[in-house]
């Protein structure tokens, strides 16, 4: 399937100004340069799809791991807990004004210190894995030099009560936490970064060498990268092109590092990197912009992990979205790098929001309804084409997970009757399904989120969970859609209604 050979039939999508929040999903710098004008546009748009579900439940393979998944500085709180440094997103949370209702990744959701009844609570739904991220300034608090084992011993705890539970490890290295100190000598704009990350990456695989996990090593480099160093939104709100291109190239060759270090160290279990990917919806006459726009939110990752090389038309004067110095990028891959990066992997995991649509113009459109996160664009089926598409386009493609996929609730007090997650996440695993049943090696799922959490800028004004939060008592509260999701698990199958 070449996505970029369709444009959005008849209907109604609408130019967006706003550079719109990212969260935990979609991003794409061309945010930042498509939204020139307040005009709102009136084009030709999408028409529904002509996809039913068939009227019998659809089936998942034996074997297929479900799960839910976190991130540490989301959820953990105890931010100066058993030696735990300072990272990028307690400077930025610090800062007045970056977050909306002022709040900070502490207490969060306080699951440093519950993490048992955390378990438990899976157990007594049904998960058979939890994807959680270990936090880099609680391993290795300077970002580089001495180790701080009580954090190691925390996550030895918790991969050990996973075990003990029969619950699988999806164990995320960088979700987004770097260490302070490391951003006072560049961040991720500068290479050194990549060899920190590489020792600390091979601190967790010795100190966890006899686990059978799923480790990711980088989630989401495209938001890291293009919200928080080519942006601002995101810690450490740099505000720099040049910076945010320089994230691209140093966190992917940090993922080369760091499974080059698991394979090293023999470490069990299977490793790749989580990507957020969308399908891009081109108005007529955008197909050129479409595959512009295509190439910096998607190629631009795929292309070197997969393939080895950066696609020419992600950066450069004519590629719209990422108009910046194709040389000055180029400088920063040396001999090695790509093949380091290209290195193959166990899996590829995906994290899947929505879309984009984007006019001849260069400017992002709204061609779905948004969801309440407002920068999010639902469309079920997009999912589909995206894993399909990935099978067809790369021959290499390892087995694929999903890694995140959800959506808030609609307003900011959190609901226990969630309809609108239960359809999104019914309608997007269907979808699912219909990808395995054409073929695609899809292994494992996990809804975003566990626990309604610190969304990153927006604070605690969004919640993402299956399981309600209160945050003045921290009791948890399964949400029906916890509940369907249970049966889903149960069945390893979702029905049509």
């Amino acid at each position: 399937m070449d996505q970029l050979d369709r444009t959005v039939p008849e209907g109604r999508l609408v130019a967006r100004r706003t550079v719109l929040e990212m969260g935990c999903g979609l991003v794409g710098l061309g945010l930042l340069a498509a939204c020139a004008d307040d005009d709102r546009a009136t084009l030709p748009g999408p028409t529904p799809t002509t996809w039913t579900a068939p009227a019998e439940p659809l089936r998942f393979p034996e074997g297929f791991v479900w799960g839910s998944a976190t991130s540490a500085f989301q959820v953990e709180g105890s931010t100066t807990a058993d030696g735990r440094g300072v990272s990028i997103w307690d400077t930025f949370a610090a800062q007045p004004g970056r977050i909306d209702d002022g709040s900070t990744g502490d207490p969060a959701a306080d699951q440093y210190r519950r993490w048992e009844a955390d378990l438990d609570l899976m157990v007594d739904l049904g998960l058979q894995a939890y994807r959680f991220s270990v936090a880099w300034p609680r391993i290795v608090p300077a970002g580089s030099g001495e180790v701080n084992q009580k954090g190691i011993d925390h996550y030895r705890r918790l991969v050990d009560g996973l075990l003990d539970r029969g619950l699988h490890p999806a164990i995320t290295l960088y979700h987004w936490d770097l260490p302070q100190p490391l951003q006072d000598a560049g961040g991720w704009a500068v290479r050194d970064t990549v060899d920190r990350f590489a020792e600390y990456a091979a601190v967790m695989f010795e100190a966890l060498r006899d686990v059978d996990a799923t480790w990711l090593t980088i989630n989401e480099p495209k938001t890291t990268a293009m919200v928080g160093y080519a942006g601002t939104e995101h810690a450490p709100a740099i505000g720099d092109l040049d910076a945010g291109l320089a994230a691209v190239h140093h966190q992917l060759l940090a993922h080369g590092k760091a499974v080059e270090a698991f394979r090293a160290v023999g470490g069990q279990g299977s490793i790749g990197i989580a990507l957020n990917l969308m399908p891009v919806y081109g108005a007529p006459g955008a197909e050129a912009a479409a595959s512009r726009l295509d190439a910096a939110e998607n190629r631009l990752y795929l292309d070197p992990l997969l393939r080895g090389e950066y696609p020419d038309e992600a950066i450069g004067s004519a590629a719209g979205q990422l108009n910046a110095d194709r040389a000055a990028f180029d400088a920063l891959v040396l001999p090695g790098d790509l093949a380091a990066i290209s290195a193959p992997c166990d899996l590829l995991a995906v994290q899947y929001y929505g879309v984009a649509g984007i006019d001849k113009n260069g400017t992002w459109l709204e061609v779905f309804p948004p969801s309440p996160a407002g920068w999010q664009q639902v469309h079920a089926e997009g999912l589909y084409e995206m894993l399909v598409r990935l099978t067809d386009d790369y021959a290499d493609l390892p087995p694929l997970i999903i890694s995140e996929n959800g959506i808030p609730d609609p307003d900011a007090q959190g609901q226990i009757e969630d309809p609108q997650r239960e359809e999104f996440l019914r309608t997007h695993l269907q979808q699912a399904a219909r990808a395995v049943a054409e073929g695609v090696d899809l292994r494992q799922y996990y809804a975003w989120s566990f626990l309604d959490n610190f969304e990153w800028a927006r604070g605690m004004t969004q919640r993402w969970g299956i399981v309600h939060v209160d945050y003045e008592t921290q009791r948890r509260t399964p949400k029906a859609s916890a509940q369907w999701y249970s049966g889903v698990v149960k069945a390893n199958a979702v029905a049509p209604v």
